[in-house]
């Protein structure tokens, strides 16, 4: 018997002040340049990997960019720091740096291709309470500072003070105003405006003097910070890449084990690399999940509820509703 796929304002009540947690499908949904499945995929395509970045990757067993990019980065400082001439390691931090920064300028848009997604963006998430984001680009960064600029009682936080994650993250559910309503948001795999120094202090980029995301890419070629995301590689791998990293550690151990117990599920595929992402919102006793279909796809819908219920359990309700109906993500009523 097929699943009932409904429209999203059928069923958006249930879920409201609930948490959302966005795959890739949501980022593809707002430019199709978001389809490689991979950085180091598009780079190979188009020609930027290098016999000798190859080898990196192949040596470290990962298809993990910024894996990658901050063990020459270490190798190259700790080599300067003592004096050591070496300008074969340096040279490949570089090779490897600006093969990222090319293959990200190629592939993410700028503010100005996706502004006119940005405010339908801006009233979907502001109604659930938490907001997961998987994805590494700026379309969650952007909506929040569109958000800033409306006046509607309502604050999205992405826990960040002073450039630094605010480590008692959940005293900012906490308004300020009689009436307020606030969205936490999250990025269990990191994301583009977020990097650390050489001494691992983890920080976000806020100077937009040349727009957001030339700045990331100019802070990068700086030499003084290397990206904070992990984009590839299996479960094990992507784990170990969190368990080294204090923001994301955190949101992996407080965050995805404390969420509300009503789930949204927008464009992530639940592919079995992922699946220890569901495994660890076990904890937070989710009793219902609205997953996000797109045209119909009742195998799509079959795999995803076995997923569900084998790591959810029984009695977890799943409903299913069309990721291109009105008012849901980026689809305007």
């Amino acid at each position: 018997m097929p699943f009932r796929i409904y429209n999203w304002v059928e069923i958006a009540n249930d879920y409201n002040r609930g948490s959302l947690l966005l795959g890739n499908g949501a980022s593809m949904a707002i430019d199709d340049r978001f389809g490689y499945s991979s950085i180091i995929e598009y780079a190979r395509d188009h020609g930027l990997l290098t016999d000798d970045i190859e080898q990196l990757f192949c040596f470290f067993n990962t298809a993990d960019f910024e894996l990658v990019l901050r063990l020459v980065w270490q190798a190259s400082n700790v080599n300067r720091s003592l004096r050591i001439p070496d300008e074969r390691t340096h040279a490949a931090y570089v090779r490897v740096r600006e093969c990222l920064i090319q293959s990200v300028r190629d592939i993410h848009p700028e503010h100005q291709e996706i502004s006119r997604d940005l405010p339908a963006i801006y009233n979907f998430i502001k109604r659930f309470s938490t907001v997961i984001s998987l994805n590494y680009d700026l379309i969650i960064y952007w909506a929040i500072m569109y958000g800033t600029r409306i006046n509607d009682n309502h604050l999205l936080k992405d826990c960040f003070v002073s450039r630094r994650f605010y480590e008692n993250w959940r005293n900012l559910r906490e308004s300020f105003f009689y009436g307020q309503s606030v969205t936490l948001v999250f990025y269990p795999h990191g994301n583009l405006v977020l990097c650390r120094n050489n001494v691992e202090a983890e920080f976000k980029i806020t100077n937009h003097e040349h727009g957001l995301l030339e700045t990331v890419l100019r802070e990068w070629q700086s030499e003084q910070v290397v990206p904070l995301f992990v984009s590839e590689g299996t479960a094990w791998q992507k784990i170990n890449s969190i368990q080294n990293s204090s923001y994301l550690n955190t949101v992996y151990r407080e965050v995805l084990t404390s969420l509300e117990d009503h789930l949204v599920i927008y464009g992530w595929g639940l592919w079995p690399q992922d699946e220890y992402i569901l495994q660890r919102i076990v904890s937070s006793g989710i009793r219902k999940i609205a997953v996000s279909v797109y045209r119909n796809d009742q195998a799509y819908c079959n795999r995803v509820y076995d997923t569900i219920i084998r790591i959810l359990g029984v009695n977890v309700q799943v409903d299913f509703f069309n990721s291109e109906s009105p008012n849901c993500w980026n689809n305007i009523d």
